[in-house]
């Protein structure tokens, strides 16, 4: 009896793991399709279609198409913080850190972490003045990441790397729009001038806030 119930065990956990693997799978292709064919369009039906499975299959994942929504915003966040956010926290200064925050977007937009652009940029284009708990997560998301270049740069401020008079809020608002401005030309160009114009103007912005520091 224990051995039976043992041999069940594991293949209850087998099939909870391997559901999980395909649960993942999908949301890395829906996270694919909605930066492309946009988060609005992104339904049980049509991510059916992309990943080969049977709609019924898919309701077995997500019960309704603002669950995947929501679910596939997780995902690309997990992502994000994969290439973006988690390599830059090992960091020694905050000066190092807000730099590896901007060369981590940089370089998971020009290497196609999300075939459309960062997830996130395209989400909030899309979803800015459409209410509901989708907008409400993306915008979330996206607070978030204005909050960790704001971090970086009071903990360079604190350490003397930047001048206390900066205003950290503005200096977070101006290296997020040469990023965003970068992504945007790089997702219709594919080339990669963009995001070095952004590298550059990001190292001209921090020269200012050095000075800033030495006045």
């Amino acid at each position: 009896m224990a051995e039976t119930n043992a041999r069940e065990s594991t293949r209850t956990v087998r099939r909870r793991s391997d559901g999980e693997r395909s649960r993942a799978a999908i949301l890395r292709e829906a996270a694919q399709l909605a930066t492309v064919e946009g988060i609005g369009g992104l339904s049980i039906g049509r991510l059916a279609d992309a990943v080969g499975m049977s709609k019924s299959g898919l309701f077995a994942h997500f019960g309704s198409k603002q669950e995947l929504q929501l679910a596939t915003i997780e995902k690309a966040n997990a992502l994000f913080n994969e290439h973006v956010i988690e390599p830059a926290s090992n960091a020694p200064t905050g000066l190092e850190r807000l730099r590896a925050l901007v060369e981590g977007f940089l370089r998971h937009v020009e290497e196609d972490i999300f075939t459309g652009g960062c997830f996130f940029a395209s989400v909030a284009a899309e979803m800015d003045t459409r209410p509901g708990p989708v907008r409400d997560r993306a915008v979330q998301v996206v607070d978030e990441w204005l909050r960790q270049l704001e971090a970086a740069i009071r903990d360079a401020q604190a350490e003397g790397a930047i001048g206390p008079s900066e205003d950290a809020e503005q200096l977070a608002f101006e290296l997020n729009a040469y990023m965003l401005l970068a992504n945007a030309q790089f997702v219709v160009s594919r080339a990669s001038m963009p995001i070095d114009r952004a590298r550059r103007a990001v190292e001209r912005r921090l020269a200012t806030a050095d000075i800033a520091a030495r006045i």
